[in-house]
Parts: C-alpha cells; sequence; structure tokens
C-alpha cells in the first residue's frame, strides 16, 4: 500500500518571515538599524535611558528609572522589558519623580514617547 504525501498548498515566501521581539530593556542608549520590506529602514531601540514625556504641552527629556507595569505581560514589567503601553517612573531634569505611559513603539520606532500620568 502507498502512502500519500502531504504537500503544501504553496511554498514560504521571504515576505511571510518574521523578527524576534526586541524586548527594550533599560541601560545606556543602543539603537539598531534594520532593513525591511521595500528597502525601509525600522530602528530598533535596543536600551534605553531617556523617554520623552509630555507635560503639560511640552516635551521633556526625562531619565528612565524602572517599569513599574507592563500590562501586556507581568513577565515584562519582571524583566524591566518597555513596550508600548508600559507605565514607567521617571525623573525630569529638576529630580521629580513621576509616572509616565509609553505611547511609541520603542522596537520599531527607535524611540520612546511617554504621558505623564
Amino acid at each position: 500500500m502507498y502512502h500519500r504525501v502531504k504537500t503544501r498548498a504553496n511554498k514560504k515566501k521571504k515576505r511571510f518571515q518574521g523578527r524576534h521581539p526586541t524586548d527594550t530593556q533599560l541601560g545606556d542608549d543602543v539603537r539598531k538599524n534594520v532593513r525591511v520590506r521595500g528597502g525601509n529602514i525600522k530602528v530598533k531601540q535596543i536600551k534605553a535611558k531617556h523617554a520623552n514625556v509630555l507635560i503639560d504641552g511640552k516635551n521633556v527629556k526625562c531619565e528612565i528609572t524602572w517599569v513599574s507595569e507592563n500590562p501586556a505581560s507581568r513577565d515584562l514589567t519582571r524583566r524591566n522589558i518597555i513596550t508600548k503601553g508600559a507605565v514607567i517612573d521617571v525623573k525630569d531634569p529638576s529630580g521629580e519623580s513621576f509616572k509616565a505611559k509609553v505611547t511609541s513603539r520603542p522596537g520599531q520606532d527607535g524611540i520612546i514617547n511617554a504621558v505623564k500620568q
């Protein structure tokens, strides 16, 4: 008796492939340029030390102290990984500490923008 060979309906294409998540961590700023489909470039933020925080309508460059909450996953909070929607503790240039919510996608935009909570 012959066994029937299973075949795919269509081949795997290069345009279907994905990449591993960036998992932006705390540390001195490290960015990486990645060429994507169409010849475009995505800037991936590997490590971050500062965030642009919107405070009363003005952008202020603040230092990130730690990740206090990440609704995407409890594990990301424990590992201090910054993603969109993460709540971070920041210190502004005058030394005041407060919480801010990340509005950008650091793994794809290469920058951290946040809004004071």
